[in-house]
C-alpha cells in the first residue's frame, strides 16, 4: 500500500495555524467538511480527541498520525497538515509535532485502518529527510510529490 496513492489535494493543509492540539484536531476536521468530504466535522472531532485521549498518536520525529473509525466514511481518507510552528501533541521523544497525517475509515473494514497506519509509520521510519522535505512544501501537490518520491525511494 503506497500512501500517496491515498492523497489527494483537497485533503492536504500546507498551513495548519492552530497551536494546540485539539485545536488542530478541530481546525482540520473543519477543512475536511468545508471540502465536502465529511460531513460530521462534530462527530470527527469527538472520534479524534477519544483516541487521544487513550494515548498520544505523536510517534517522533516531527509526526503525529491522528486516526479514527467514522461510520460515514466509504473509502478511507487520508490527509496531511502540516505545521511550521509545531504543536506539543505529547509526543514520545518530547519534540513539537510538524506533520500530521490524519487517517478516517470506516469502522466496517478496521483492516484497511491498520494497513494505512503500517505504510505510514513504514514510511516514516525508513525515509529520514521527509520531515524536513514536507516542511518546504508551498502546495498539495507538491506534498504528494514527495511522498510519491519518498516511498518510490524505499523500494529501490
Amino acid at each position: 500500500m503506497k500512501v500517496h496513492h491515498l492523497l489527494t489535494e483537497a485533503t492536504i493543509i500546507v498551513d495548519l495555524r492552530s497551536l494546540e492540539r485539539d485545536a488542530v484536531l478541530e481546525e482540520t476536521a473543519r477543512f475536511l467538511k468545508e471540502k465536502d468530504i465529511i460531513s460530521q466535522e462534530k462527530e470527527l472531532l469527538e472520534k479524534l480527541i477519544q483516541r487521544e485521549n487513550l494515548g498520544s498518536t505523536a510517534i517522533g520525529k516531527g509526526i503525529s498520525i491522528p486516526h479514527c473509525k467514522l461510520k460515514e466514511v466509504k473509502n478511507a481518507v487520508v490527509g496531511v497538515a502540516i505545521s511550521k510552528k509545531g504543536v506539543d501533541f505529547g509526543s514520545t521523544d518530547k519534540k513539537p509535532t510538524h506533520i500530521f497525517f490524519l487517517v478516517i475509515t470506516s469502522p466496517e473494514n478496521p483492516s484497511l485502518n491498520l494497513q494505512i497506519l503500517a505504510a505510514i509509520a513504514q514510511l516514516v521510519r525508513k525515509s529520514s529527510p521527509l520531515v524536513r522535505k514536507i516542511m518546504g512544501a508551498k502546495s498539495p501537490r507538491k506534498v504528494i510529490d514527495i511522498i510519491r518520491e519518498e516511498e518510490e525511494n524505499l523500494n529501490e
